[in-house]
């Protein structure tokens, strides 16, 4: 395959426009843009949680390959009419979850984002991965979105948060619980 990228600046998108997948020239602020936007935000936010070199080898495996799928379908909402997400990608996110979820204790208190560098980063991917997910549906009342993309960010989200559990758990030995009763000052 020859070079993608010879040229990184092309000045095309100084008129407030980019370009699709497909060609089609769009404004920067539209809803498909927004969403895979929203999409590469999350994918750099993962990257910033696997740049802790001490995270357990089978999150890191799973996070890489979350990545691989957030490109996916980046690309899926990129071009219109194209698909990569399947029922397939989902069921694979819902294993992970199960997974990392059957070793953490039940919940009797919120979380707050914390724990560690790594448990933090993993918070903000999953904040990061809901706003696309919200993205993406705002997407989908003006324009023709498969079902499945929305299904993998809603999933996506929950496994985030299973995962920076663990990553809390794994960093400091503890979760940041969410106080109830604190006084105030």
């Amino acid at each position: 395959m020859g070079n993608r990228l010879s040229k990184i600046y092309t000045r095309t998108g100084d008129d407030g426009t980019t370009g699709l997948g497909d060609g089609t020239r769009v404004a920067k602020d539209c809803a498909r843009v927004e969403a895979y936007g929203a999409v590469d935000e999350c994918n750099s936010t993962i990257g910033m949680v696997l740049a802790v070199r001490e995270i357990p080898a089978e999150l890191r495996r799973v996070l890489v390959e979350v990545q691989h799928d957030l490109f996916d379908l980046g690309g899926e909402l990129c071009i219109p009419g194209h698909r990569s997400i399947t029922d397939a990608h989902v069921e694979k996110l819902e294993q992970a979850l199960d997974e990392f979820n059957a070793g953490l204790p039940p919940l009797k208190e919120f979380i707050l984002p914390g724990g560690g560098a790594a448990a933090a980063s993993c918070h903000l991917a999953r904040a990061i991965a809901r706003r696309a997910e919200r993205r993406a549906w705002s997407l989908a009342r003006e324009e023709s979105v498969a079902a499945e993309p929305m299904r993998y960010l809603n999933r996506l989200s929950d496994l985030l948060f299973v995962l920076a559990r663990v990553l809390a758990r794994h960093e400091t030995g503890q979760e940041v619980l969410w106080r109830r009763d604190r006084t105030a000052g």
